[in-house]
């Protein structure tokens, strides 16, 4: 039996997002028309599901995507421990985070398995931005709403399936993420999660 089905969506496209450029916690960027939307699509095709909450970080990426059923009068709550992971000195600084070296180096160490590395300058580790989705996910477990609409991050996602999955985080990049992708995750009476969809992205056809 499911206990609680959880829609996590990644935030609609911004500006940085379109040319490449690291975001992360520290820049809070709004959508870009693309992404708004995008978001509309999200809404048109799920609009039938009877969600009774909706989380959201702190960004306002997240707030515009999932903007279409707060207006609808479903419960909107904040949280902090969805932020995406913090970027350091590589935010909003890299032309394009697939051609900066160092930006590759980090993410090779992740890979293999240094979960503790991290940029510098305010930077966040894997460890440390799963520490702070333990916290979440101690809260959820215990809410009482069983249809929840989650809007966060890429690298928080891909984070995120690891964490209530119980993957290894060097084993993160193997959860694909584009914007406004769908992980649709259920809570089974065993305590366990389980991934029913994966970067699901069919309510995007169409969009330019």
């Amino acid at each position: 039996m499911i206990q609680k089905e959880i829609y996590i969506i990644r935030h609609g496209q911004t500006d940085h997002n379109a040319k490449g450029i690291v975001q992360g916690k520290g820049v809070n960027l709004s959508l870009n028309d693309k992404g708004r939307n995008q978001a509309q699509a999200f809404f048109n095709a799920y609009k039938h599901v009877s969600f009774e909450i909706v989380y959201t970080s702190s960004l306002i990426r997240t707030h515009e995507t999932a903007a279409p059923f707060i207006e609808q009068g479903i419960e909107h709550k904040i949280f902090s421990e969805l932020d995406e992971i913090s970027w350091g000195d590589f935010e909003g600084t890299i032309g394009t985070m697939e051609s900066d070296a160092q930006f590759q180096q980090l993410l090779a160490k992740w890979k293999a398995g240094d979960i503790h590395a991290k940029p510098a300058n305010t930077g966040e580790s894997p460890f440390e931005l799963q520490e702070r989705q333990k916290r979440f996910v101690d809260y959820l477990r215990n809410t009482p709403q069983s249809k929840i609409l989650i809007a966060t991050h890429g690298r928080f996602i891909r984070a995120f399936m690891c964490t209530l999955t119980g993957a290894p985080l060097s084993e993160m990049d193997n959860f694909h993420h584009v914007n406004l992708c769908l992980y649709k995750v259920n809570l089974k009476d065993n305590g366990k999660f389980e991934i029913e969809l994966n970067c699901e992205q069919s309510h995007l056809e169409g969009i330019q």
